[in-house]
């Protein structure tokens, strides 16, 4: 695979597309900018137009995406990538603590959601435990793009449940002139957030360099009265820090570029006071795109990258497992001339990578595993209509290497399984009149468990569980229906959706009532049993956990998203009218119980004023009971709360900068509140978090 790899670099260093992003003039955004827009300076940034699920460059793409960006992103920032992404359409987060939160697509979790960097895979170990954090902090990105629902079969067959695309320029893709960047730094908060980042670029004819780091300090976070914790949480202190280096050449039609960076982090698990997760990650990319060719294809874009991540769980400083999760992928995209109406990109995705857990709790033997695909998807307009179309093969093997290195019986030999996946999706948009729009998707996809679907077998300390496989699993095969109508005029829009989507195999971490010995050494099924036969006022030779065991079940997920943004008051200042409201019902329908840890029925209601440089905002988040939990959830219904949050932005210029100063106040009645989606072997030990204020400012030169 590493000459594979070699063969990839020069393949991308001799042809690519020229990605849909092109710099344009920053803003501060609605909430500040009115009057500064005409005087401010000239700033590199991404441009507004959508790249994930839209490799053809539509300006209305069919799926649903949703993104998050300028003052926006600069209001929602926080520590974990699934607590910035909360709150949008059809967006949850697993809350494992402010540390470690993971985001959650139409109740989809874990492997179902494909978290890239620049459509680029990001092999972690977060995917495999809620304890596990995102290996990227949104200090440094520039733009998130959220694209729910079928056409995420692009990007994979584990992308079942929707992908999230972190969008930066460590790679510039358009030809920097001069000198530039960014300024940000914050403080506050409930975890008395200290973070700082920076952006350098510069460029002149067609070369053009990137430069970025951050630094960010938090200490244990405070939690409202009255929920059974003491404030501030023990051990939920937190220390990053990272940056990058990247570089690109310009060409008429397109560039070449490469970038560097690593990323490092210690937190604390908030489960056990004294584990901690020594985290860090290094990753190599490279990647070309070309456009506006002359032939049979118009467009070649073309990205490898290589990671290699590592993260030590420690008990009290000393090293308890580590986690090595190394992986290379290689993704290509042809884009072909067009064919009357018809146009499309074809193209081929490879990845491979090698994970392994060693130590006291390692709960997942030494894997290896390869994924191949090729993938298509055509679009054709006609009159008020525009169909598309998308298929995808791919090919899936992976190998445990059982207790062959691990040296834990509890493996087993040796064992690899092959999987051959086939998804297809298909969606339409009839455009009824200037304003409204219909969409509608269908998809069919399959999905190969993922290693620690099929072979973990252990005790995992950080979530105070012994979790269990099973190597018999078949391939996941979902389909999904949507429809959705949207609705723009001038500075208003709205959208609402449906949705329902019915699995088979379903596969799922549930609790089975037995308790297991932290060695695997046998099952306690009395109150007083250790397991062995002991009693546990003997003293038992090992810890005592509760046993969760992935099981394949018939599921069904349905629900719907709305949400539209109304311009009231025009002049002199502005007022607009925010909602959101989501809902997910998820079915076991094999057990006739809900399925665990989902979102209850959310509503958010905000006022947005600006006049001039000053902007403002109020909103109120409620979110209900959780009333339909999962058979096996111990800690039953979690109850509803209601958050009252607001900000106050201030734009100015500084010669030739631009700046916002921003406070923002979070939870400010102080409610106390639980995500209903935590492992509920956490959820009452990390409640959410108390009234906070932070404070901060960016500046861009």
């Amino acid at each position: 695979m590493n000459q594979q790899f070699r063969l990839s670099a020069l393949a991308v260093a001799l042809a690519s597309i020229y990605c849909a992003s092109e710099y344009a003039y920053a803003d501060v955004e609605a909430a500040t900018a009115d009057a500064n827009a005409a005087a401010r300076p000239p700033v590199q940034r991404v441009s507004d137009v959508v790249v994930i699920g839209n490799p053809l460059d539509a300006r209305d793409v069919v799926a649903p995406v949703s993104t998050l960006s300028g003052t926006n992103l600069l209001l929602k920032r926080a520590a974990t990538l699934g607590e910035t992404l909360n709150g949008q359409p059809g967006v949850s987060s697993t809350w494992f603590g402010p540390n470690a939160s993971r985001p959650i697509i139409r109740g989809l979790d874990g492997d179902r959601i494909r978290i890239l960097s620049n459509q680029g895979a990001s092999f972690d170990a977060s995917n495999v435990s809620p304890d596990h954090a995102v290996p990227l902090d949104p200090l440094v990105i520039e733009r998130i793009e959220v694209l729910r629902g079928p056409a995420s079969l692009l990007y994979g067959g584990a992308a079942v449940g929707g992908v999230v695309n972190i969008v930066d320029n460590r790679v510039p893709r358009s030809a920097i002139r001069g000198f530039g960047g960014a300024i940000e730094t914050r403080y506050g908060g409930a975890e008395k957030e200290r973070g700082t980042s920076a952006v350098i670029e510069a460029g002149q004819g067609g070369f053009s360099v990137h430069a970025d780091g951050f630094t960010r300090d938090t200490s244990d976070y405070r939690i409202p009265e009255g929920t059974g914790a003491p404030s501030p949480i023990v051990n939920s202190a937190s220390a990053a820090k990272g940056g990058a280096l990247g570089a690109s050449l310009q060409f008429e039609k397109g560039y070449i570029g490469a970038a560097h960076s690593e990323y490092r982090s210690n937190y604390g698990t908030v489960a056990e006071p004294t584990v901690r997760i020594d985290m860090r990650q290094k990753r190599d990319t490279i990647e070309a795109d070309f456009t506006h060719l002359v032939g049979p294809l118009v467009g070649v874009f073309a990205k490898a990258s290589r990671s290699d991540y590592l993260h030590t769980e420690k008990d009290d400083g000393v090293p308890q497992t580590t986690f090595k999760n190394n992986g290379n992928d290689l993704r290509v995209e042809l884009k072909h001339a067009k064919m009357g109406g018809l146009q499309g990109v074809f193209g081929m995705q490879a990845e491979r990578f090698e994970f392994s857990a060693l130590g006291a709790e390692a709960f997942v033997p030494q894997t290896r595993s390869r994924n191949t695909a090729l993938f298509a998807l055509e679009e054709l307009a006609t009159g008020a209509w525009n169909f598309s179309l998308g298929a995808r093969y791919e090919n899936s093997r992976v190998a445990s290497d059982g207790t062959a290195d691990s040296g834990a019986a509890r493996f087993g030999p040796a064992i690899a399984r092959n999987f051959n996946m086939g998804s297809a999706s298909t969606g339409a948009t009839f455009k009824i009149n200037d304003e409204f729009s219909l969409t509608g998707n269908f998809s069919y996809t399959e999905r190969a468990p993922t290693f620690y679907e099929l072979y973990a077998n252990g005790p995992h300390g950080a979530t105070g569980a012994y979790e269990a496989g099973n190597q018999r699993f078949n391939k996941e095969r979902s389909t999904a229906l949507e429809f959705a109508l949207r609705w723009k005029r001038e500075l208003s829009s709205a959208r609402v959706g449906v949705f329902s989507q019915r699995f088979r195999d379903y596969l799922l971490l549930r609790r089975t009532g037995l308790d297991r010995d932290s060695d695997g050494n046998g099952e306690r099924t009395g109150v007083g049993d250790c397991g062995d036969g002991t009693s546990v006022e003997s003293g038992c030779t090992a810890e005592i956990l509760p046993e969760f065991r992935y099981e394949a079940v018939s599921a069904r997920l349905a629900g719907f998203e709305a949400d539209g943004k109304w311009r009231l008051v025009e002049r002199p200042y502005t007022f607009d009218l925010e909602a959101k409201i989501d809902y997910v019902r998820a079915d076991d329908r094999t057990n006739r119980s809900p399925l665990p840890r989902i979102a209850p029925l959310r509503l958010t209601t905000g006022l947005l004023w600006s006049m001039n440089a000053w902007g403002a905002r109020i909103e109120a988040q409620k979110f209900s009971r959780q009333n339909r939990p999962s058979f096996d959830d111990v800690l039953g219904a979690t109850d509803g709360h209601t958050f009252v949050n607001a900000a106050v932005t201030y734009g100015f210029m500084l010669s030739k900068a631009s700046g916002t100063l921003f406070l923002r106040g979070n939870n400010l009645t102080n409610q106390r509140g639980f995500n209903a989606v935590s492992i509920d072997t956490i959820r009452n030990l990390a409640p959410l978090p108390a009234r906070s204020i932070k404070a901060g400012v960016q500046i861009n030169f």
